[in-house]
């Protein structure tokens, strides 16, 4: 086991693979499409001596929506590792606990009800994920926070918003009905840097907060006696931790919409590789960010011209992952 705090050679090559990964996937989403640019071209582009229509397809519209699907696969597979780990649970994730649903309450009623602009449904969409899981927690608390308690009433939370928001879509017009239903698939279509900036600044002020909150999460894994006998408050360090797992999901759904199955698939993925006895969080984040691009360019680039939602991609990828996940403890059991 290694212990907590330590980076093992291991989680320092699977993160490098990753790494490698999204710089292939990235090359690709920039130079492939409609309007192919060869890597030289981009290269230019990217230091400011391309022409004006690479300028304009590179740093209008293919870097911000790559960078978009990067940022908010790693928030949300950070989210996914902290929610698993305090739950106990690999079905603790953000999507499943109803804080994205939140998110989406939060954006919806800004759109719809408000008829806000979407810089202001970004914010209502920060603000719907806090509350809820704000409201999550405080109805999970009894003398303590137990894993199954805060599954069970997430799961019960995420149902009951995710009727909220059918609700206040079938009160709206059809145009806005449709919109809304393609950003609750989550979607990086049309994202720019409008997009990216917030989510950046929100990102590097929470990752850092998660990596150092994530030693104690090796800690809690061992049972909370075991975790108060080394000197880890307990009760403190798991309200931290679902605090900064909540503004992760929500900052990344608000960005981009409920991208789904990414917290839940991206986690487990990465602790396998790693062989960790506790998250290893960067490689989580680097796979989260893996498969938001990698799903975002097959979305593009399988089904062109028709471009579908990423959340249709990393559906079809968390639909396998359940469906392993079944077999494998049905075999167990």
């Amino acid at each position: 086991m290694t212990a907590p705090g330590r980076v093992s050679p291991r989680a320092i090559l699977v993160s490098a693979g990753f790494a490698v990964a999204v710089v292939a996937v990235g090359v690709a989403a920039l130079t492939t499409g409609d309007y192919q640019i060869p890597v030289s071209d981009v290269l230019r582009t990217l230091f400011g001596q391309g022409s004006g229509g690479n300028d304009f397809v590179i740093n209008s519209l293919r870097l911000p929506r790559l960078l978009t699907g990067l940022l908010v696969g790693a928030g949300l597979a950070l989210s996914g590792a902290i929610f698993q780990s305090v739950s106990g649970n690999l079905l603790g994730s953000p999507d499943l606990l109803g804080f994205t649903f939140g998110s989406a309450t939060g954006a919806i009623i800004v759109l719809l009800v408000l008829h806000g602009s979407a810089g202001q449904a970004t914010l209502g969409a920060v603000v719907g994920g806090v509350l809820t899981g704000m409201a999550v927690y405080t109805l999970a608390y009894k003398r303590g926070v137990a894993g199954p308690r805060l599954v069970l009433i997430g799961i019960a939370m995420g149902a009951l918003l995710s009727s909220v928001n059918s609700y206040l879509i079938t009160r709206t017009d059809l145009a806005d009905a449709v919109a809304a239903q393609v950003w609750l698939i989550g979607s990086l279509n049309s994202r720019g840097w409008a997009q990216v900036r917030p989510l950046a600044i929100a990102l590097a002020i929470l990752i850092p907060l998660a990596l150092w909150l994530g030693r104690r999460l090796a800690y809690l894994e061992l049972g909370d006696d075991t975790a108060q006998a080394l000197g880890v408050g307990v009760g403190r360090s798991r309200a931290a931790l679902i605090a900064v797992g909540a503004a992760l999901a929500a900052v990344a759904t608000a960005a981009a919409g409920p991208i789904g199955f990414v917290a839940l698939t991206a986690p487990p993925l990465a602790r396998w590789l790693c062989r960790a006895s506790a998250p290893p969080l960067v490689a989580t984040a680097f796979a989260g960010a893996t498969l938001v691009a990698v799903s975002d360019f097959a979305a593009q680039r399988v089904f062109a011209p028709t471009q579908l939602p990423v959340g249709v991609a990393t559906a079809v990828v968390g639909g396998l992952y359940l469906a392993i996940l079944l077999v494998r403890q049905q075999r167990q059991g």
